[in-house]
């Protein structure tokens, strides 16, 4: 019978040949919860690897779509300036919105009120701002008397930017289109017209009626 040092022997008394194990045994479910977390960090690592990498590819695939050439092999350009066409005149039948020099507007000024001498006070105000008068009397038989505004300004396809000139000359003018393929433009003074504004009004009133609209930020991921 062996006895450890230090015990009793009668009160710890041990059979055998060996001594017994006095120490912790080894915990197994300690490893093997070392051995998964090791596994899930690993894992993790790897799936935040891939989703950058997806991140970076779907960002150089943005870069390149934005960026792509036009059919012809070259960038696609940036429409040309309204401003650079303003003192060209357009061709016959043509749509044109750019905003021209007014020596370029030829004006037909028209009374379609019972005041006399509206027509002809207002062309002479005209031609001093640089305009082109043309015609000059008493509004035709379809707008006499019936435009109860401050002045209706007429023009066809090509004289679209003119009528946008023309209109900021006067408050609360009103544009409509007809069917003429040439350039000129109809100024038809209604009953609430008094005067002309002021150069300084009518060049702050055209600032404002061509001011272009904003443009939305991009969202990520787009152009």
């Amino acid at each position: 019978m062996l006895t450890p040092r230090g015990l009793k022997g009668k009160q710890y008394r041990i059979t055998g040949n060996s001594y017994p194990r006095l120490g912790r045994p080894p915990r197994r479910s300690r490893k093997v919860l070392a051995a998964l977390g090791t596994l899930l960090a690993l894992a993790l690592i790897a799936l935040g690897g891939v989703q950058l990498l997806d991140i970076f590819k779907g960002r150089h695939a943005s870069a390149q779509a934005c960026s792509t050439p036009g059919a012809s092999g070259k960038p696609l350009a940036a429409p040309a300036s309204d401003a650079a066409a303003g003192t060209a005149s357009p061709a016959p039948g043509a749509t044109s919105t750019a905003v021209p020099q007014p020596q370029t507007v030829t004006v037909n000024v028209f009374n379609a009120t019972d005041k006399s001498g509206m027509a002809a006070r207002t062309a002479e105000e005209l031609k001093k701002r640089g305009f082109t008068i043309g015609q000059v009397g008493n509004a035709p038989a379809a707008l006499d008397k019936k435009v109860t505004g401050t002045v209706q300004v007429i023009s066809g396809p090509g004289g679209l930017g003119a009528a946008t000139l023309l209109g900021s000359q006067v408050a609360s003018s009103a544009a409509t289109a007809d069917t003429r393929t040439d350039a000129t433009v109809d100024f038809v003074i209604g009953d609430g017209f008094a005067a002309l504004l002021d150069p300084a009004q009518a060049a702050a009133a055209l600032a404002e009626a061509t001011k272009p609209s904003p443009t939305p930020s991009p969202q990520p991921g787009s152009c």
